[in-house]
């Protein structure tokens, strides 16, 4: 039976459509046995922070260029897109974008009398006045905890007001407390978008590449070329238009299938656009894979054939350079999930040993039920295990834990405010946030090229070790790393 229903407004969150969890101890290899055989989540008797469902819908909707973003809640709700518009301004020219257009984000700055009283009427008001003020394509509505709790009937308001102005009006449901999955704000955002926007193929595109992804550079545009195609991106710097056809393209990819793994399959299942069932192109096996299933899905098996030839012989000699260099090194990981296990199969393929990993969610199984899209699987089998392998939703404390006791020469960080931790540890730390930086058999050459400098140019994090101020105590250093994910009290 399938996951994908686009006939509800609400999405079904990844507890329970995929049995993805957030607490886990051990080894990446006993992770990948135990997901396929009733995994179960652990709880924690203390948590430090998680992230939250409506700030992942809003990155994917803000950067769209002719959109305008409501955010239906107490205005402290909204108070951390503006780092969107940020990326949105500063990445826009690794995407092409010459003219970026200005974001427009607005909140229905609900107070304490609207939530006794409803605050469906101060959203009706808003979505007039935004499109009055901004006229854009669409209108995208974000739900917070605050309207959830209430009760708003925001389907009902957004609808009214669609018919009323003419341009699409789409509720996306990610209150925070929906999910203790960060990532189930991504599938909010498609579901809404895949629900209300695309439509059906007026015709079939063998020119166009659908590529589900964050904000990375466009390395995309050259190996498209190969194949006669160009990519279509979705949804940073998309338009609505781009969005609506998006059913036309011959395929999707996906960069990271945390992200990608919804609208992947709803378009292939309500549009019929087929996924590339490959992982992502995360070392040169997994990029061998990639481009060959690339090519038979696009029936040009001898044009993917040629570029992996033409790819091996430039790259192979500088990545064995690489190699000699670093092996031995060693590195600790912490992001999100995909990306993560993408670092991880890079390590392996630089011949570095993986200390461990903090990966903030799991999940057993994709929405296209592909074990060929799982990267961690991918990883074990060709590079080994990974211990000390922790899931924990972006749990600090943890992490600074592991990295005192482990000390590797190198921490991988592909999110802001953790590369700190490791600095103040006296570990080099690298944060690279173009997701697209180490794909590709380039993408080695270029991110092992950013390690190595990392790890020589370590006077910096020696210096700041002995003057930082480290707010985790001797004592929780010294507790065993997973005291509170069992949910039994500190020793």
């Amino acid at each position: 039976m399938s996951k994908i229903n686009l006939q509800i407004p609400e999405v079904s969150i990844r507890e329970i459509r995929l049995g993805s969890i957030t607490g886990f101890q051990g080894g990446a290899e006993e992770l990948v046995n135990c997901s396929r055989c009733g995994l179960k989540d652990k709880s924690r008797s203390f948590s430090q922070c998680l992230g939250c469902s409506t700030s992942q819908a809003a990155c994917m909707v803000i950067l769209v260029q002719d959109a305008a973003v409501i955010s239906h809640g107490p205005v402290g709700c909204s108070s951390c897109f503006h780092e969107f518009a940020f990326t949105y301004r500063v990445n826009s020219p690794l995407r092409g974008v010459e003219h970026p257009t200005q974001r427009k984000i607005f909140s229905t700055n609900l107070q304490e009398t609207d939530t006794v009283y409803g605050g469906a009427q101060k959203l009706a008001k808003g979505i007039h006045e935004v499109y009055e003020r901004t006229h854009p394509n669409a209108i995208f509505v974000l739900t917070t905890c605050a309207a959830g709790i209430i009760g708003d009937d925001v389907e009902s308001v957004c609808g009214e007001a669609e018919e009323e102005l003419g341009v699409p009006v789409i509720a996306i449901f990610c209150e925070g407390f929906r999910s203790k999955v960060w990532t189930t704000g991504f599938d909010a955002s498609y579901h809404a978008i895949a629900r209300k926007l695309i439509q059906p193929a007026r015709e079939r595109r063998s020119d166009m590449i659908n590529v589900i992804n964050f904000w990375g550079s466009d390395v995309f545009g050259d190996w498209f070329e190969a194949f006669g195609a160009k990519p279509n991106y979705i949804t940073p710097y998309s338009t609505i238009e781009n969005l609506r056809r998006s059913s036309e393209a011959a395929a999707s990819v996906q960069i990271c299938p945390t992200l990608g793994s919804y609208l992947g399959a709803a378009l292939e299942q309500e549009f019929g656009v087929p996924e590339i069932n490959a992982a992502p192109p995360y070392g040169i096996a997994q990029t061998d894979r990639w481009f060959r299933a690339l090519g038979k899905l696009l029936h040009k098996e001898d044009e993917a054939e040629r570029l992996i030839a033409a790819k091996r012989a430039e790259y192979l000699p500088k990545i064995e350079v690489l190699r000699e260099k670093l092996r031995g090194k060693t590195a600790y990981v912490t992001a999100g999930a995909a990306h993560g296990h993408a670092l991880l199969n890079l390590l392996g393929e630089l011949g570095m040993k993986a200390k461990g990993a903090a990966i903030f969610h799991h999940d057993p199984i994709y929405d296209n039920e592909n074990e060929e899209s799982d990267l961690l699987v991918n990883r074990v089998k060709e590079y080994g295990d990974v211990p000390n392998f922790n899931i924990c939703n972006k749990q600090e404390f943890e992490l600074v834990n592991m990295l005192n006791r482990l000390q590797p020469d190198v921490l991988l960080a592909r999110h802001g405010g953790m590369t700190l931790w490791g600095a103040k540890l006296g570990i080099p730390s690298l944060l690279i946030g173009d997701e697209h930086f180490s794909m590709g058999y380039e993408g080695i050459v270029r991110y092992g090229e950013r390690i190595l400098e990392t790890i020589e140019n370590d006077e910096f994090v020696k210096n700041l070790k002995q003057h930082a101020i480290n707010p985790y105590t001797k004592w929780w250093l010294d507790q065993e790393r997973y005291t509170f994910l069992k949910g039994g009290a500190a020793k």
